[in-house]
């Protein structure tokens, strides 16, 4: 079992898509990084809070009662709360991670057409290369 397992394991597309897993658990912690720390603090400042991802509504108010400063202020009273500034995040992170994958999926397209192209202009093999093909498969067969 632990030979088949092996041999699994180590088939071309397994390693490819473990590699492909662990770049992109890094390139989500890059996207993450990019949303949290770049473009959400602007964002705040513009619409008048310091951090977009302290944005919360209380649904139930702790002990003490409300107004809390931060999302962490609530949690520590016990307080309910819709953290929609952490959703606005994800869904930042998720369109970042979307867009990069559809330039990395185009790109690829793009070379596999470009690559089909050269194929299909490849001059027909000369007649005495089919010629010595045939022999050569006759004498296989022999």
């Amino acid at each position: 079992m632990f030979k088949e397992f092996r041999e699994f394991a180590m088939r071309g597309n397994v390693v490819d898509m473990a590699v492909g897993i662990i770049i992109g658990a890094a390139f989500g912690a890059i996207v993450t990084s990019l949303v949290n720390d770049l473009l959400m603090p602007p964002l705040g400042l513009i619409i008048g809070q310091i951090d977009a991802s302290d944005f919360f509504l209380v649904l139930k108010e702790g002990l003490p009662p409300g107004p809390y400063a931060s999302m962490e202020a609530a949690r520590a009273a016990g307080a309910v709360t819709l953290n929609f500034g952490l959703f606005i995040n994800k869904v930042v992170n998720f369109v970042i991670v979307a867009f990069a994958v559809f330039l990395l999926v185009k790109g690829v397209n793009s070379l596999k057409r470009r690559d089909a192209g050269k194929a299909a202009e490849a001059p027909a093999p000369r007649e005495e290369v089919l010629l010595l093909t045939e022999i050569r498969d006759a004498l296989v067969r022999k």
